[in-house]
């Protein structure tokens, strides 16, 4: 093979676009950090907003079906390479899925284009992730990723019904379940993957003798159950066996953590935000099964618990560690990088159990914002250097 890196007209790939992670991460990060700031002040009546959607499904749409999908469609893009073993998306595709996920904030953020169209434009890019994951599954064979295939299929589809539903001034409260409940088993199926493998790398190259207990019919079991309750709470919300449901499966979800050994990898903080990440959806479903008992929070801040917590301490869980692996960096979470999980878990818990306490819920609100997406600032002002730059172990 002929070595064209020294020739004039050679041409480098942006490293960029060079991995999904990159710009779907850096991405995300941004607009996290710039959408939550831009909910409270409207909350705050400031300002004269005039997006796509009135605000309040502007906020509810674009964290579920514009900042989370990005997050996904990076873990994805760089996750399916090692299911497949398949070479990964990049360049010119990459560069093209991108702008289609860029297009649907600009059209649901600035109402300029027919409303159809609009919709149509945002609702491509779940279809089309959805797509590239089947195509990757089904070329390589990994059928044991099917499951993935069809959460990210099921999620494309929530985002279309969302669209139907409020295009037709109708409630959207079944399609934000809808994506609730796919965030539910996504977080179950690849939390229940991710955590456990790295935490037995690190008990291992620390020589501890004790690992995570191995996937198991426990396991099958308790994801089934989460899908269970997942579903019951989609079509039901307001039952008392949806209530119980939800309950038996946090239970079992924390059970689940239990036996990963999570508290012994206090050394790396890197590892142990997965578990924190995955201590958050057990104790979502906990609370918000509760809430529709009548126990504890109201179902609005139960709700919270998930989003907030569960999606903000796993993403960024997820995001700095890629971004580091990924880019030849060492797999160890340094000052700045504790600061940004402390920021999160600060956010999620004054959101969460903040409005419950006698404080001022506009102050608790403002200050929860502040933390959130200043974590996923921090990520942007210190990893965007590491994403829009070549790997330091690249040739």
């Amino acid at each position: 093979m002929t070595d064209t890196t020294n020739e004039p007209f050679a041409v480098q790939e942006p490293a960029f676009f060079s991995y999904g992670f990159r710009p779907f991460f850096l991405s995300a990060a941004l607009f996290a950090g710039v959408a939550i700031p831009a909910w409270v002040l409207m909350l705050a009546g400031a300002g004269n907003w005039n997006f796509f959607y009135a605000p309040r499904e502007w906020h509810v749409h674009e964290m579920l079906f514009g900042f989370l999908p990005a997050v996904i469609a990076g873990f994805l893009l760089t996750a399916m390479p090692n299911w497949t073993e398949r070479p990964p998306i990049k360049g010119m595709p990459l560069m093209c899925l991108w702008t289609v996920w860029l297009a649907g904030r600009l059209v649901i953020a600035i109402p300029w284009l027919p409303p159809f169209l609009s919709a149509v434009i945002d609702g491509a890019f779940l279809v089309t992730l959805a797509i590239i994951a089947w195509r990757e599954i089904a070329i390589g064979r990994a059928w044991d990723r099917a499951p993935i295939g069809v959460l990210i299929s099921l999620y494309a589809g929530a985002n279309l019904l969302f669209h139907s539903m409020a295009l037709r001034s109708g409630e959207t409260d079944l399609p934000e379940r809808m994506a609730l409940a796919v965030i539910i088993l996504l977080l179950a199926l690849i939390g229940g993957r991710v955590v456990p493998s790295f935490t037995s790398d690190f008990l291992s190259e620390h020589g501890m003798s004790q690992q995570p207990t191995p996937f198991s019919r426990f396991d099958g079991v308790a994801i089934l159950l989460a899908g269970i309750a997942a579903v019951a709470w989609t079509v039901q919300p307001e039952t008392i066996t949806t209530g119980e449901l939800l309950v038996m499966a946090g239970l079992i979800h924390l059970i689940r953590l239990l036996r990963w050994y999570g508290w012994m990898t206090w050394r790396e903080p890197l590892v142990l935000i997965l578990h924190l990440g995955y201590g958050w959806l057990a104790l979502a479903l906990l609370i918000l099964g509760s809430a529709i008992l009548g126990v504890g929070l109201r179902p609005t801040d139960a709700v919270h618990t998930l989003t907030t917590g569960a999606v903000g301490a796993m993403t960024l869980a997820i995001m700095t560690r890629a971004s580091l692996g990924h880019t030849g960096r060492p797999r160890h979470a340094g000052p700045i990088t504790i600061m940004i999980y402390l920021l999160v878990n600060l956010g999620a818990l004054l959101r969460v159990f903040g409005p419950a306490t006698s404080r001022s819920t506009p102050l608790i609100l403002g200050l929860s914002a502040m933390a959130w997406s200043g974590a996923y600032l921090l990520f942007a002002l210190v990893y965007g250097r590491y994403l829009l730059r070549p790997s330091l172990d690249e040739d």
